[in-house]
């Protein structure tokens, strides 16, 4: 099947064609003839990456009404980049059709230049906050809208956006086709979709809440102090690595970058605190590849639409399963193959089998490289760099009398030698003797004591505990005994061991012994208290004496 096939007009296959899409992705194939002939609303399940702008984007464009010039289709998205990025690819697809008019609306940018530029605007791209702003203010009418396009859903429910999208959907006129897509499918956007679609068609590009077929998932288990350590030598491991670094906090972020620029590393940051010139900057580096690696948080990599990268690393583990596959799914895109690897400390591990269940898919645990195994993996890319470089005869033939005169007194075995030493020596001398990072059994054991008020004071012995905290707190009556209940009742596991329980307003933290914690987590996670969905986190520091 090619674009022609979709019932596309010819000013939009003139701009595909320069833009060099030759073949629609699944995701296209599917939804673009949908919407064309039928009014129905879709929910679209596609990994990032497959094309799903202009899945909706094409038939969109195909039957705005040129003649009018009032918002006809409205697109959501959760951040200011990924909304450029639509209007940008929107604004390409239609080169040829002068007369439609495409603006993006965002926070953080002047609010009267926006409002002057959607007043005849027919296809507005927005972030939730800044347009139910602009409708509280009578500055955008989307009551004629045709169209309603909630792109990545599952991110701009996880990004706490769930009162601005009921606001705007209510809204919205009855009878527009509501276009939702997302990389998951979480309860959140199943709820969204049962109270303001109209039975939606579903159109699964892939399996729903999966990883992409061609990604391989690696897994690394270090002692927390060691996980940079074990970023470098993951980095070095992987020399053509063109990849994302993911960090949880905007700090952590900046600190990770800093390091590894320190260390000789082509990398950068991205994350909210740059400002706007700068994160547009180091996105035009990563995107033009002169830039090697990029740390960010979530939230800034939305909308940095990059191919071809080879790797994605989390060196922060994230708190939701369904988070994981938006990071993953950016590379492997396309029919390309992928890498997604994840660091992780010991208390860790229990994530690894949630995110196994949300994408399908095995986690493979991997040995961090040793020296040796580095060492060799640079030396073959070297290898391998040498043999494919391109050679300019006139350039270099003037000069091969004076290089064969001075390179004469060494043989072939010793030139080879002089010649990867010149580049090698400092991968060589860098991870001479280095330590083997595989954490061993002891490194967890530490001696706790636990005093509970009621049954006094008991030792648990070589053991050590860390804190869950869960989403209920004195707001929903919460009590000790309470909390203890609800561990018995989910793991049916009396013997569960227990420290402090530190109940707040809105959260309770609960000191768990390690052994334990992937069981209570397991347990808790989705288990519904009234009508309140439990959510756990772990929190980072692991507890010694109390």
């Amino acid at each position: 099947m090619n674009f022609i096939d979709l019932g596309l007009n010819n000013k939009i296959l003139k701009s595909l064609e320069e833009m060099g899409f030759e073949k629609p992705t699944l995701i296209q194939e599917q939804v673009i003839p949908h919407i064309l002939k039928s009014k129905k609303d879709i929910v679209g399940l596609a990994q990032t990456g497959t094309g799903k702008t202009a899945a909706f984007g094409l038939p969109i464009l195909e039957q705005i009404n040129i003649n009018k010039k009032n918002i006809q289709s409205l697109i959501l998205c959760p951040t200011r980049e990924l909304c450029l990025q639509i209007t940008n690819d929107i604004k390409n697809f239609s080169r040829y059709m002068p007369n439609i008019s495409v603006e993006p609306v965002y926070g953080g940018a002047g609010i009267e230049n926006q409002i002057k530029a959607i007043r005849k605007t027919q296809l507005v791209v927005a972030t939730p906050g800044r347009l139910l702003d602009l409708i509280k203010r009578k500055a955008a009418d989307i009551s004629s809208i045709q169209y309603l396009v909630l792109d990545e859903a599952d991110i701009m429910l996880n990004m706490g956006f769930k009162e601005e999208l009921d606001a705007i959907l209510a809204t919205a006129p009855k009878n527009r086709q509501t276009l939702l897509f997302s990389a998951t499918m979480p309860d959140e956007v199943a709820q969204i979709a049962s109270n303001y679609m109209k039975d939606p068609v579903e159109i699964i590009a892939g399996r729903k809440n999966s990883g992409a077929e061609n990604i391989e998932h690696l897994y690394f288990m270090v002692s927390a102090r060691d996980k940079y350590l074990a970023l470098k030598r993951i980095v070095d491991y992987y020399p053509e690595i063109y990849g994302i670094i993911f960090c949880r906090t905007r700090a952590g972020t900046q600190e990770i970058a800093d390091k590894m620029i320190k260390d000789g590393y082509n990398a950068e940051s991205l994350h909210g605190d740059l400002s706007q010139v700068q994160r547009e900057y180091v996105m035009r580096k990563f995107r033009e590849k002169n830039l090697q690696i990029l740390v960010a948080t979530d939230i800034a990599a939305r909308g940095l639409d990059v191919k071809d990268l080879t790797h994605v690393i989390n060196y922060d583990i994230p708190d939701e399963s369904e988070v994981y596959t938006h990071r993953s799914g950016r590379t492997g895109r396309i029919g390309k193959t992928g890498i997604s690897i994840t660091i992780i400390n010991m208390k860790e591990k229990y994530k690894i089998k949630q995110i196994e269940r949300t994408v399908k898919k095995k986690l493979t645990e991997t040995k961090v490289p040793n020296g040796r195994d580095i060492c060799a993996q640079q030396l073959l890319h070297q290898i391998d760099r040498v043999k494919t470089v391109k050679i300019d005869n006139d350039q270099i033939v003037p000069y091969m009398p004076i290089i064969q005169e001075k390179l004469a007194s060494l043989d072939r075995d010793e030139l080879l030698k002089h010649f990867v030493s010149l580049e090698f020596n400092h991968f060589l001398d860098y991870y001479k003797n280095t330590p083997d990072l595989t954490p061993v059994k002891h490194e967890i054991k530490k001696e706790v004591e636990y005093k509970n008020k009621k049954k006094g004071i008991r030792e648990w012995g070589q053991a050590s505990f860390s804190y869950l905290i869960i989403n209920l707190g004195k707001k929903d009556k919460m009590l000790p005994t309470r909390i203890i209940g609800i561990i018995n009742q989910c793991t049916r596991n009396r013997n569960i061991k227990l420290g402090n329980i530190d109940i707040n307003d809105d959260t309770s933290r609960i000191q768990v012994e390690n052994s334990f914690v992937g069981e209570v987590c397991n347990a808790l996670i989705g288990y519904k208290f009234g009508s309140k969905k439990i959510k756990v986190k772990m929190e980072e520091q692991t507890m010694g004496k109390n």
